[in-house]
């Protein structure tokens, strides 16, 4: 498969020219801040974590095109699963070994898609 180019501010979301993609490894404030930020997010080790509950297979599925959006819109892509009505997704940034701003920015999108 040939690589593909980083996203352009022309994709159909636009998501690409809105979302910041900064790397940076959080500090100890910017993570103990993360409960309060991220409620909904289960903070394990050097991952976020969430469930997503929802009506059928449909839903979820559905739901699962539009993080793919914002995951190749970041070129930050997620750990998940699907099973039925539940989409598992845990994130972290691998390159910088731990959670960075990134991932902050990729859970709080993500969030507005449910």
């Amino acid at each position: 498969m040939a690589d593909r180019p980083p996203p352009v501010d022309d994709e159909p979301s636009g998501l690409a020219s809105r979302l910041p993609v900064d790397r940076t490894v959080l500090t100890p404030g910017e993570s103990a801040s993360l409960a309060a930020r991220l409620p909904a997010w289960e903070i394990d080790g050097d991952h976020l974590r969430r469930t997503f509950g929802f009506v059928d297979f449909s839903e979820a599925w559905a739901f699962m095109g539009r993080v793919a959006v914002v995951a190749e819109a970041l070129q930050h892509h997620p750990d998940w699963s699907n099973s039925w009505n539940q989409v598992e997704i845990a994130v972290t940034t691998h390159s910088a070994g731990g959670l960075t701003r990134l991932d902050v920015t990729f859970a709080e999108a993500v969030d507005g898609l449910a």
